[in-house]
């Protein structure tokens, strides 16, 4: 079974003159299995008989049933417009990772297969634990244990190709790599995390590396594979008869039985148990389908008629309405309607579109008065997913007695065609409307509104001209640049707050470091994060570092980290400055990890260019034995908190973040963990190293009363402001209260209400920060619609919010008087008054409207 995941992407579309159209435009349908086939049918009896031949006509009969034709002759003289858009999708395929661990064929050793039964060029990134290191660290297998084709990747861990291995017990081809291993050698676990190099995308065991533990003391965790050993051995069918059928292998190193314990560790007892396991994943594939639109005016009734034609193999149904205005504004139109249509909340109707005959995807006819002037719509796909025009309705112009043309225009090809077709059409308009007032003055009895009103609709068709002009712009033109040079920081820009009008993207994930090439993953999307209206990105942490995130830093200065080395840093923050995107480094100033034990065994003396020992480290943290002075903060007790009280460490710090500044360009910081030390040495920092923009981790956890989130968090926001006013203003911080709320106490955002919370923070005063993996999915659209709406009416920092309503189902607010927004099912719409307010964005639960 097939999903479709939201991507309102549509890169190409051709708009032909009818009259010099090609004679056939052949498409490239996408084959999957869909429902049979339906009967075309309509209980309307108002659909149109076109005498002269067309592509696609509708006939009705006596029994007021209409039909499709289709017919090979040329477009009627009667088609008003013809429009072919190109829509890319993705596609979710559904597939399994299968996990074995049985006896091999030298009965000596043990394997492990790892296998996908999906198309693609499947990679299994992969490490080792040994018994005496069980961190979370991965380490490289032994030589002997590496299958061939394997690539060592630093010095932690290995990738292997999948090779097309024979059909499974359920007849599908399977990708699949094998690993010997000595059940005897020194192996605690073995760590994995699949990748496609199709797609580059990583698959994880509930977002987490998939582990094969071998010691009983590691069968605990959610990411452990073959936990309940012994059952499931097969799969499918025969997974019925494994209690019955098949004995459970079970093998103990040598000179050891089942529960005798490892020597020399503390370690539980090993034992190895073959099983079989399965994991639903389902993979994202890009699909190309085409979707084609037409406009006949019939000659009878004087109706138009939009005729939609989609090679989508799936359910489609359109959301449609009509519009009177060049605003758009969504009507419903009077009946009757096309089958299978039904009324959404009186604002718009749905429509099911009907299968073609051959199966092939679908079509669909509406027939319109002539009153309205154009045809709005999106798609609704079976999976609740939606398509619409690059982040808008799809909009169809339809022929009027004010945009019909006198007569035909001269003969052109090509996209000048397109253009001017376009824009006479709207010049026509402008010219009719010109002409109403002309003889709106020679009539005694005008009246002031009157005129009014036209002027408004000559201000809304010249605004429309303007966006069309617009639009045919390449996205890099001289002004764009102009406009970005004009917004990189000065030299000596040194509040650290830079100009309000930033907007931030984290350029990585928990997983970016896994690749081992983030840095110049991340090169390759500098332009288009650019192009997206991002003018600030947030790196990961630079230093080597003992977690391979970033966040355990050990030697400061040595910047070869899991994302890339110091050349690739470097090169990144350039290419960012060429596109003009400020670069902020992630600086973790609250602790750092030691290098040497002392004489008591505690890692607390460093190593590398700042050798401190243990008077750099804070007195009141017991698990390290500091010798500095009590901490000016709360201490995180996973690695020693550095004392800041010290002249020696301010020094040290103040030219390890100048260093990076001149070294690598760093525009700014993201500073870890703020909450561990008094923000007054923060202000020394950034006085030192003035950044352009600064902004503070303070994670404190929210108010709670018998488990249940305070309403009230008042104190919790007042903590983060006392931070900010200990440093003096120098430095932002994240608004981990709003953020807290917003999750409604989960650890991640509510699943499917991410674009809730975009819609509010990128409405509202802040600056506001976008993920990374959100900016590259479905949700892509609507983000950079919400992106270049923030930009459009200039909110800012401090920009004033007005509460409109706050109830359990909704939530609205008014920005600047510029922008209304509504997050919640319930409903709210912008009080009229002096402002005439616009709908401008829709999405899942919630709306924004502009003042016009």
């Amino acid at each position: 079974m097939s999903a479709v995941a939201l991507e309102p992407l549509l890169h190409k579309s051709y708009r032909q003159n009818p009259r010099f159209r090609p004679r056939s435009l052949k498409t490239k349908h996408f084959s999957l299995s869909c429902s049979s086939n339906k009967r075309l049918s309509n209980s309307s009896s108002t659909f149109c008989n076109f005498k002269t031949p067309i592509v696609h006509s509708a006939k009705a009969t006596s029994t007021d049933t209409a039909f499709l034709e289709t017919q090979e002759n040329e477009t009627s003289s009667d088609t008003f417009f013809k429009e072919t858009f190109h829509l890319k999708r993705i596609q979710k395929v559904e597939g399994k990772i299968s996990v074995r661990l049985r006896r091999g064929d030298d009965k000596e050793k043990w394997q492990l297969s790892v296998g996908c039964n999906l198309h693609g060029n499947w990679i299994l990134h992969w490490g080792v634990n040994y018994i005496d290191d069980v961190g979370s660290e991965w380490d490289q297998p032994p030589l002997e244990m590496r299958p061939a084709g394997s690539v060592p990747i630093k010095d932690y861990a290995i990738e292997t190709p999948l090779t097309k291995s024979s059909l499974d017990l359920e007849g599908e081809m399977l990708h699949e790599v094998k690993i010997d291993f000595n059940p005897d050698s020194e192996i605690a676990a073995i760590n994995f995390v699949l990748k496609d190099e199709e797609t580059g995308s990583w698959y994880q065991h509930r977002g987490r590396d998939f582990k094969v533990p071998f010691l009983d003391y590691l069968h605990h965790g959610s990411n452990v594979v073959g936990a309940k050993r012994g059952f499931g051995i097969w799969p499918g069918a025969l997974g019925q008869l494994s209690n019955i059928l098949i004995k459970t292998e079970v093998s103990s190193p040598k000179g050891q039985d089942g529960g005798s314990e490892i020597s020399g560790s503390d370690m539980q007892s090993r034992r190895f148990e073959g099983f079989y396991e399965e994991y639903a994943i389902v993979k994202e594939v890009p699909v190309d389908n085409t979707l084609s639109i037409s406009v006949n005016k019939c000659p009878e009734t004087a109706k138009n008629n939009v005729y939609l034609e989609t090679d989508i193999p799936e359910d489609v149904v359109v959301h449609w309405g009509v519009c009177k205005g060049t605003d758009k504004k969504w009507y419903i139109p009077p009946g009757p309607y096309p089958p299978e249509t039904k009324a959404f909340k009186n604002k718009a109707l749905r429509t099911q579109l009907q299968f073609k005959e051959d199966g092939l995807g679908s079509w669909g006819s509406f027939t319109l008065d002539e009153e309205f002037i154009g045809f709005l719509f999106v798609l609704k796909l079976s999976d609740n997913s939606w398509l619409n025009d690059k982040g808008s309705d799809f909009y169809v112009p339809l022929p009027s007695s004010g945009n019909l043309p006198a007569s035909s225009p001269p003969q052109v090809s090509g996209e000048e065609t397109d253009q001017r077709a376009y824009t006479d059409e709207i010049i026509n308009e402008i010219r009719n409307l010109v002409s109403d007032i002309s003889l709106e003055k020679s009539r005694k009895a005008k009246t002031k509104e009157a005129q009014e009103s036209i002027l408004q609709e000559i201000e809304k068709l010249a605004a429309e001209a303007y966006s069309i002009f617009r639009s045919s712009i390449p996205t890099f033109t001289e002004a764009t640049v102009a406009e970005l040079e004009t917004q990189k920081p000065p030299a000596k820009f040194c509040s650290g707050t830079g100009t309000g009008f930033e907007i931030l993207c984290q350029g990585f994930n928990w997983e970016s470091h896994k690749s081992g090439r983030w840095y110049m993953e991340l090169y390759e999307k500098a332009e288009e994060l650019s192009s997206l209206g991002f003018t600030v990105v947030w790196l990961p942490p630079p230093t080597e570092s003992v977690s391979p995130e970033g966040y355990m830093p050990k030697d400061l200065y040595n910047l070869n980290s899991r994302y890339g080395n110091i050349e690739e840093l470097k090169a990144l923050v350039k290419r960012f400055h060429e596109v003009g995107i400020i670069v902020l480094g992630d600086v973790v100033l609250n602790h750092r990890c030691a290098h040497y034990q002392n004489k008591n065994g505690v890692w607390n003396i460093f190593g590398g260019r700042l050798n401190w020992d243990d008077c750099a480290i804070v007195a009141d943290d017991p698990h390290f034995q500091g010798r500095g002075n009590k901490s000016s903060g709360d201490n995180f007790h996973a690695a020693p908190n550095i004392d800041h009280s010290q002249d020696f460490v301010r020094k040290d710090i103040k030219e390890w973040l100048c260093w990076l500044r001149e070294e690598i360009g760093y525009d700014g910081w993201r500073l870890d963990f703020v909450r561990g030390f008094w923000g007054g040495y923060v202000k020394d920092y950034l006085d030192a190293s003035e950044p352009y923009f600064a902004v503070g981790e303070y994670w404190d956890s929210l108010g709670y009363t018998y488990g249940e989130m305070d309403h009230n968090q008042d104190a919790h926001r007042q903590r983060i402001i006392d931070w900010i006013n200990a440093a003096s203003g120098t430095a932002g911080a994240f608004d981990v209260t709003t953020k807290g709320i917003l999750h409604s106490g989960h650890w991640r955002f509510p699943s499917g209400k991410e674009m809730q919370g975009y819609a509010y923070i990128l409405t509202h005063p802040g600056t506001p920060s976008v993920f990374y993996d959100h900016i590259f999915s479905h949700y892509k659209s609507e983000i950079l619609a919400l992106i270049s709406l923030r930009n459009r009416n200039k909110i800012h920092c401090r920009s004033t919010v007005k509460i409109a309503k706050a109830e359990s189902d909704v939530y609205a607010a008014i920005i600047d008087e510029k922008v209304a927004v509504k997050i919640g099912p319930g409903h709210f719409e912008p009080p009229s008054g002096s402002q005439n307010w616009s709908f401008a964005i829709e999405g899942k639960d919630y709306k924004v409207w502009e003042a016009s």
